[in-house]
């Protein structure tokens, strides 16, 4: 059931929308173990954990857990052209920091602008002191590899890197979409921001819906593609890495986030255990049905990832 091109709360829960109190008490809280939270809410444990899973993530270069080791942060970025800082236990892209070269002194960062070796230590210490943090709490800082991100979405993204958001509800990818920069929301795939969401089919990733401040968009506002034209490359390896994520963790109800990088294909960026509801209006259409149907499956009925993923595509176009 397609949503009406004004959306609003009433044609919302009409359709089958899953509002945030019935998310948090009926999936949320019955799915995620609190004692597992660390498992998405820590980077570093995160990017551990995929890596014994098979799971593609960007490269590590290292952490700084204390203030006396931001003095050897030069010494970790030597051997890399380019690098991430971000705080480990940060949310909502908030502490990240992309340099995209150096030579040791000067940084040049991702909108072209420099920054010497005193903005960078002040960056660290804001977010060992909790700056960025959930909760405020003391942090570590992780530093990544950048990802060679792909320009297969250059025309339509404004400036920013798009990604893919997929929902997974008990080993099930139950819902897709990917989030398109704009001019407004600079350069960022922040939907509350001003960027688009497309909602996307399960069963082969072509573009459903979009909708950009809760109404429907059929052309990004500022390259003037239309939507009906985006295609997102390696479906099949986005759906086998979401779904592969719920081997990693025993978490029920999570985001998967992922990006496209040139060489290396579908990357792991993030993974949520509170992902947010808007993905049911860039789809123009609610979660719950799909919720309920994979609690309706007996227990084992697909017992292998392949099997829920064939299952997935077949049920939610």
């Amino acid at each position: 059931m397609k949503l009406p091109r004004l959306v609003s709360p009433r044609a919302l829960a009409a359709s089958g929308v899953l509002g945030m109190n019935r998310r948090n008490y009926s999936y949320i809280m019955r799915y995620n173990r609190r004692a597992d939270y660390p498992d998405v809410d820590d980077k570093l444990r995160t990017k551990e954990l995929a890596m014994r899973a098979g799971v593609t993530t960007a490269e590590l270069v290292g952490c700084i857990r204390f203030q006396y080791e931001v003095r050897e942060f030069g010494k970790l970025v030597a051997p890399v052209p380019d690098f991430v800082i971000k705080p480990g236990h940060g949310s909502g892209g908030r502490g990240i920091l992309v340099i995209k070269e150096h030579d040791g002194t000067r940084f040049r960062k991702a909108n072209g602008t420099y920054c010497d070796y005193a903005m960078i230590y002040e960056h660290i210490s804001n977010i060992l002191s909790g700056l960025y943090s959930l909760g405020g709490q003391v942090d570590y800082a992780l530093i990544e590899r950048c990802i060679d991100f792909s320009d297969i979405y250059s025309r339509f993204s404004y400036q920013g890197v798009p990604d893919v958001r997929l929902i997974v509800f008990r080993g099930y990818p139950v819902m897709a979409m990917i989030r398109l920069a704009t001019r407004e929301s600079d350069g960022r795939a922040n939907l509350h921001q001003g960027a688009v969401g497309v909602g996307l089919s399960i069963r082969d990733g072509s573009p459903r819906f979009a909708a950009r401040h809760n109404r429907e968009i059929t052309h990004h506002p500022d390259t003037g593609a239309p939507f009906s034209e985006l295609r997102v490359a390696d479906w099949e390896r986005h759906l086998d890495l979401a779904a592969r994520c719920a081997e990693m963790t025993p978490l029920g109800y999570f985001g998967a986030d992922i990006a496209t990088d040139r060489q290396r294909g579908p990357l792991l960026l993030e993974l949520n255990a509170r992902p947010g509801l808007a993905i049911q209006i860039a789809n123009g259409q609610g979660l719950l049905s799909r919720l309920k149907l994979i609690e309706s499956l007996p227990e084992g009925a697909h017992p292998t990832r392949a099997e829920k993923i064939a299952f997935a595509r077949e049920h939610f176009d």
